[in-house]
């Protein structure tokens, strides 16, 4: 069935989330960010969550989207739905006790080659002050379908800036993703899809294993950031982006190409295995 471009403007279910420390430590761990930055409760300043935890509250949001699109869109072709970029800008840290709400709305709409590609804005703001957490632009393509209706859009996404290529001086940073990665990420960024962790589910969707997710490997590659560029200090990410083009099977490694670009700007590539890339158009805007 076709995707219905008059849904744009759609808001999507808002959730609430309580920060704990034990929801920051567990994601943390999961990345396998084990500096005592990260892991550390009682270290003076207080425990700051990393910056990429965004996406746990943004995940059951997007996916209000697909059971919003139900009457339209078989089970089928909304679980067809892939993550296609991750631009998240932010404002200030999250922080054990806070109480946050998040919130999105589809603001646009438009046909591409391999299906359609939609737009959802998120803001994950304080629940006490109001004061916006972070902003998130999330882009989705339904592949193999089509648009009912004219491409719509509300509004556009920010530029990315991402200006230039990584030289061939590039710094690589090669990290290993153990087999059971997607399995430990799934639980301690609670976000759950059966092809990252059921491999009868994972063939049974055409791919040729389970997969790591896509915003681990985002996040990975921000860790990467953090640690050469940032002193591991979470405060200094402002923003960060990334264009999901390729599939991370776990057991296999990835490399993280890097280094300085215009002004605060870090440029960043996720590479798989085989060479092929994973994450590309990757940028990092420093404070």
């Amino acid at each position: 069935m076709p995707f219905p471009a008059d849904r744009v403007g759609l808001s999507l279910s808002p959730i609430d989330t309580t920060l704990d420390a034990r929801s920051i430590l567990a994601y943390a761990a999961g990345l396998g960010a084990s500096e005592r930055v990260f892991l550390d409760d009682a270290a003076p300043g207080g425990l700051k969550a990393l910056p990429f935890q965004c996406v746990s509250p943004e995940w059951p949001v997007v996916l209000s989207l697909r059971e919003s699109l139900s009457d339209r869109l078989s089970a089928e072709e909304a679980r067809g739905g892939v993550h296609a970029v991750q631009d998240s800008h932010f404002h200030r840290p999250m922080a054990p006790g806070d109480q946050l709400t998040t919130s999105g709305q589809l603001v646009s709409a438009r046909q591409i080659r391999s299906g359609v590609l939609v737009v959802c804005r998120l803001e994950t703001r304080d629940r006490i002050s109001g004061d916006l957490v972070t902003t998130s632009w999330t882009s989705s393509v339904y592949r193999d379908v089509a648009l009912d209706g004219e491409e719509a859009a509300l509004v556009a996404p920010p530029d990315s800036g991402a200006a230039g290529t990584l030289s061939d001086n590039a710094a690589s940073t090669r990290i290993g993703i153990p087999r059971g990665m997607p399995h430990v990420y799934s639980e301690c960024a609670d976000i759950w899809n059966p092809i990252h962790t059921e491999r009868a589910v994972a063939l049974a969707a055409g791919l040729p294993d389970i997969i790591l997710h896509g915003t681990a490997t985002w996040a990975l590659a921000g860790l990467t950031v953090l640690r050469r560029y940032a002193d591991c200090d979470v405060t200094r990410l402002a923003r960060m982006t990334g264009r999901f083009t390729g599939m991370v099977i776990p057991g296999d490694d990835i490399v993280v190409r890097h280094e300085k670009g215009t002004g605060d700007m870090v440029l960043f590539e996720v590479l798989t295995a085989s060479g092929a890339p994973a994450i590309s158009q990757g940028a990092a805007w420093l404070r």
